[in-house]
């Protein structure tokens, strides 16, 4: 019988757990046992108080946090004895918070999120009684749609429209990740992800907000319709009522091409079909056939590069 996807790893801290003295120093190692290296600054280290929970599975963790004052740093040193490429989505719900890198500085009240990576130097400070969440992100996921090298530290706004979607999404992860599978974990976090960098490039001044628009419909009708083997660039714009280059030129913009966003779609479907009691008789070969790959081997390495584990894994669950 196929194993079940494991559950959502889940752990909770608290300072309370030692005495007053130590607090700071247990402190500062669960943060870094979440993260990498970092360095702290207490303006009062007795009887520091915080609390954390976090959720976490092999491509996604997410940290919900209350504490005194504290700030973070990590300098060039920190970088090179214990490097971390990954990206960090600050969500602040209480407190205010500033943020430093590469020379800019953000304010981030309650409600402003921040995409920041941390293989840089930085700088992250917190008032008292602050609260939020961080959620780790794969470099992989950002990059393939974001190009992060103009603004290390760009605020972003998550009050309303695509980005409160954005910020519910994260808070009903957080929430209910307790009772989700690993599988379910990540793919609400995947979502939020491209939801998150569909609003940052929406946000950015080259380009007008109907770009953003137009990306969201396309993404959205490639993911209904991933299973048509058949599905073209000239396909979708023909149902969307756009030109093909208007469409590629939108996407252009975006960094990313109607060939990934497919490729995405395909894989995301297959991985689902793969752990489905529904498919279980169907060959692997033939899933991927069914979803447009040239062949069973041309199949098995697209999916091992995306989700670090070939579709034979996924079965065998």
């Amino acid at each position: 019988m196929p194993v079940r996807d494991r559950a959502v790893f889940v752990e909770s801290a608290t300072t309370h757990a030692v005495t007053p003295g130590e607090r700071a120093d247990y402190w500062s190692e669960v943060i870094n046992s979440y993260h990498c290296r970092l360095g702290y600054t207490f303006p009062r280290r007795s009887n520091f108080d915080g609390r954390t929970t976090v959720r976490r599975t092999a491509n996604y963790q997410l940290v919900g946090w209350e504490s005194d004052a504290v700030t973070y740093y990590r300098t060039a040193g920190h970088a090179r004895v214990d490097s971390d490429d990954d990206y960090r989505l600050l969500l602040p719900i209480n407190g205010h918070m500033g943020l430093w890198q590469a020379g800019d500085y953000a304010r981030l009240p309650p409600g402003v999120g921040c995409l920041v990576t941390i293989d840089k130097p930085f700088a992250f400070a917190l008032d008292e009684a602050t609260k939020g969440m961080l959620m780790t992100i794969p470099r992989r996921e950002v990059a393939a749609r974001l190009d992060r090298g103009a603004r290390p530290v760009q605020p972003t706004d998550l009050t309303s429209g695509l980005g409160r979607v954005v910020a519910d999404l994260a808070s009903g992860l957080f929430a209910e990740g307790a009772v989700l599978t690993q599988h379910q974990f990540d793919t609400a976090a995947a979502r939020l992800v491209e939801l998150l960098c569909m609003h940052i490039v929406g946000e950015q001044p080259t380009g007008p907000s109907h770009l953003a628009d137009l990306e969201i419909a396309v993404r959205h009708y490639v993911r209904t319709h991933a299973d048509d083997p058949e599905l073209t660039g000239a396909t979708i714009a023909r149902a969307l009522g756009w030109s093909l280059r208007q469409i590629q030129l939108t996407l252009q913009h975006a960094d990313t091409t109607l060939r990934e966003i497919i490729k995405e779609e395909r894989l995301q479907l297959a991985y689902s079909r793969l752990s489905s009691p529904v498919y279980r008789d169907w060959s692997i070969a033939a899933l991927g056939l069914s979803l447009g790959f040239g062949s069973a081997s041309a199949f098995s390495t697209a999916f091992r590069l995306r989700f670090g584990v070939s579709p034979r894994d996924i079965r065998h669950r």
